[in-house]
């Protein structure tokens, strides 16, 4: 499965360098607003060290990862809903994206403005937010106004569909966003019809540098949830660095995994999705499914025959895997089970699918 993630918040606060980072694709990041003006894509392998382990112990020519697609999108401002800061284009290539990852900023650096004129790393998060919030009022708005007109016929589908957007109104109207909405199995149905800002998940991350650690806020307490922190200026030093020089850098600085990587699985975790493996001679692979997806499920995402003539999957933990030293050891040793349709795939399966 694909998964984008956009990266959005005020001017300045370091997205174009996260992305740069991430990706090692150089977009500008100049010292004023508005810089980028058109989204730039880039594809970031998932760090996943058991996929390195399965390929050294299967002896596999190619390692695959699984890959999360990140989206630069430009700085927004106060007023994007309105078309500030050409803030309507931006906020449409936020719809494409599976989920959001918000910058604010908490450096402290005298030499790159701060679009209002302040650093406070909650109040960039409620600008933003409020942002967002708007934008899906207006949307709400709009579709309600259509789809009161059509229901009047009394179809039932469209009926439900206008009683749901009435209720985000009331919601959205109370600057509610609505992920945090109380919805029923039929409501979370009917919305997935839309494409709507604030009902996509959302991680935030804390740009910071060592004049922030002097003096952290409490963000995380504030929105009550979990905020990566990531000095986004030193990651982007480490990433210039061959592996060699990287390893001994992070070392002196005792580091023993990169922001990066803990953003990446954040992301992961946010979105509630796990890993599973195919393993061979030819190549070791990791794909992406939903946590709670059923064996055939899985297979689909490699082939769709794999899903629609789904006979059963032969499955062995990954670290089972490992320590029988190659799959016919695991054979023998009987660590390899068979599984029906029914079977829930869990993070670190390493599959075979058989279909007909």
């Amino acid at each position: 499965m694909s998964l984008s993630i956009g990266i959005v918040g005020l001017p300045n606060v370091g997205k174009s360098t996260l992305f740069n980072t991430l990706t090692k694709n150089k977009v500008e990041a100049s010292n004023y607003p508005f810089c980028t003006i058109d989204p730039n894509v880039g594809v970031v392998k998932v760090p996943d060290e058991r996929l390195e382990k399965l390929a050294q112990t299967a002896s596999s020519k190619e390692i695959i990862p699984t890959i999360i697609e990140f989206t630069d999108i430009a700085g927004l401002v106060k007023g994007a809903h309105k078309g500030e800061g050409l803030g309507n284009k931006f906020l449409a290539n936020i719809r494409e994206c599976d989920a959001i990852c918000q910058v604010t900023r908490e450096f402290q650096d005298e030499n790159i403005v701060h679009v209002d004129g302040r650093i406070d790393s909650f109040q960039d998060v409620e600008t933003i937010n409020l942002e967002l919030i708007m934008a899906d009022l207006a949307s709400v708005s709009k579709q309600l106004e259509k789809i009161t007109r059509e229901a009047r016929g009394g179809d039932k589908v469209l009926i439900a569909k206008k009683e749901l957007l009435e209720k985000l109104k009331k919601n959205l109207d109370l600057e509610k966003a609505i992920r945090d909405i109380e919805l029923t199995e039929d409501e979370e149905e009917i919305i997935k019809s839309f494409s709507f800002l604030t009902i996509k998940p959302i991680i935030y991350v804390k740009n910071v540098n060592d004049k922030s650690f002097q003096n952290p806020s409490n963000l995380s307490e504030k929105l009550g949830q979990e905020v990566s922190e990531i000095n986004i200026k030193l990651e982007e030093e480490i990433a210039e660095l061959d592996e060699a020089d990287k390893e001994e850098y992070m070392k002196e600085l005792g580091i023993t995994q990169s922001g990066l990587e803990k953003l990446v699985k954040s992301c992961y975790k946010m979105l509630g999705l796990i890993t599973f493996f195919t393993v061979g001679p030819q190549e070791a692979r990791a794909w992406t499914i939903e946590k709670g997806a059923k064996a055939p499920e899985a297979g689909g995402v490699i082939h769709s025959d794999f899903c629609e003539k789904f006979i059963r999957a032969e499955i062995i933990d990954w670290q089972n895997f490992i320590q029988s030293g190659s799959e016919q050891n695991a054979r023998e040793k009987g660590l390899i089970k068979t599984e029906g349709k029914n079977y829930e795939m869990r993070d670190g399966d390493v599959c075979h699918f058989l279909h007909s």
